[in-house]
């Protein structure tokens, strides 16, 4: 007989006492009635983490035991990946360097700006970008520092450009990693070196990856739309080029934001404005660091209707979208993973299987740090069937996942 402390009857009594139908609970979700199903009726495990703060959120739980009883959770399930140089570069980003690297280290503003270059060309060419570009950053991080402190006028100025520069590169770095605060603290420290700079260029750039970190701990988000409007107003999207790009970007980060919250008059406004952007510098047109473009705009589309629980309209903009023409690694896995994720809302395993193990192929280094990846292969492997079982299997090993 079933228990009344076990997950699946807490589930479904909980679920009903909110007066919500599976297909209700399994939409607002991100996923299907079914998948409700085998959780209530135990033929699925108990959730991630995640997706237990996310059910706990809808059902309107103030405790997270009221969902999963005092059973413990064993932080080995939940914990995010953690990359091998992760140490070097949190040492490297919490230290106040006085003295360059070597003593040979050339602290000029072209010299570190070829550097610069040389990360991002890695970070988004390398199938595993965690691991090249720890190789620069530690050393990189010391060498901007100490230049912007040893500099004046102009050249100070540039390179503190670059350090933001610098700094977005340790966020990505970092990204999906604990702890968390570090990434807080680059995309900050981000934001002021740009500052400092005078750069609108740079303080735009700022601003959209400071949308991503507040953007990814569901927070601020009022406050993530104002800052990217405000920069909006800092450049001259009439003069086409970066102004236009950069403008372009931050339209994209508003509505990434506002479909985040649902918001979905707001979210299509601004993908709008960011899809004007894009057709008016041309098909051909990416920005060479921040990759916007044709191909990055209609991306995220995917990523916007999948937010807004539109997962039908997702698949049909996937469809549209040819990502081989995006210059990263990076992107072209995030956004292969975006896919199946709406896919994985459908309860369509085979699909996101496929799609799933195309995003590894594409970067094994970003599919190991997806969160969506991390949550969705165990539920496939214990409840996608006997097609897909094997292949899912594959992709919890890849993933380090004990299912």
């Amino acid at each position: 007989m079933v228990q009344d402390n076990e997950f699946g009857p807490r589930l479904m009594r909980l679920r009903r006492q909110a007066g919500m139908t599976r297909p209700m609970l399994g939409e607002l979700a991100g996923r299907s009635g079914s998948w409700v199903k085998s959780l209530e009726t135990g033929r699925l495990k108990l959730p991630r983490l995640p997706m237990l703060i996310r059910l706990a959120e809808i059902l309107d739980l103030n405790d997270l035991t009221q969902l999963t009883g005092e059973q413990p959770l064993a932080r080995s399930l939940y914990a995010k990946a953690t990359h091998p140089a992760l140490p070097k570069v949190t040492e490297a980003l919490a230290s106040y360097p006085v003295t360059p690297s070597t003593n040979d280290a050339d602290l000029s503003p072209e010299a570190l700006a070829a550097r610069v270059q040389q990360a991002w060309v890695l970070w988004h060419g390398a199938a595993h970008q965690r691991s090249a570009v720890a190789t620069l950053l530690p050393n990189l991080l010391c060498d901007t520092r100490v230049a912007v402190r040893q500099l004046d006028g102009k050249d100070r100025r540039r390179v503190q450009a670059l350090l933001a520069q610098v700094y977005h590169l340790t966020q990505l770095y970092l990204s999906f990693q604990p702890p968390a605060a570090l990434v807080l603290m680059s995309g900050d420290r981000a934001m002021t070196a740009a500052q400092d700079a005078d750069d609108p260029h740079a303080m735009a750039a700022a601003a959209w990856y400071v949308n991503h970190v507040y953007r990814d701990a569901g927070e601020e988000h009022e406050a993530r739309a104002v800052l990217a409007n405000q920069m909006c107003a800092l450049l001259s999207p009439d003069k086409a080029g970066p102004d236009l790009a950069l403008w372009g970007l931050l339209h994209l980060a508003m509505a990434l934001s506002y479909a985040k919250i649902g918001r979905e008059g707001d979210a299509l406004r601004h993908w709008d404005e960011a899809d004007r952007a894009a057709r008016a510098l041309g098909d051909e047109y990416v920005h060479p660091w921040l990759i916007f473009g044709r191909a990055m705009v209609d991306a995220y589309m995917i990523t916007i209707q999948a937010d807004l629980m539109h997962s039908g309209y997702a698949i049909q903009q996937a469809a549209r979208v040819d990502l081989g023409t995006m210059p990263s690694a990076t992107r072209r896995s995030f956004h292969t993973a975006e896919t199946a994720r709406a896919h994985h809302m459908r309860d369509e395993p085979l699909a996101t299987v496929t799609l799933l193990s195309k995003a590894n192929r594409e970067s094994p280094d970003t599919f190991g740090f997806s969160l969506f990846a991390r949550s969705a292969v165990p539920d496939l492997v214990e409840g996608g069937g006997a097609t897909v079982r094997a292949d899912a299997e594959q992709l919890a090993s890849v993933l380090g996942l004990e299912v």
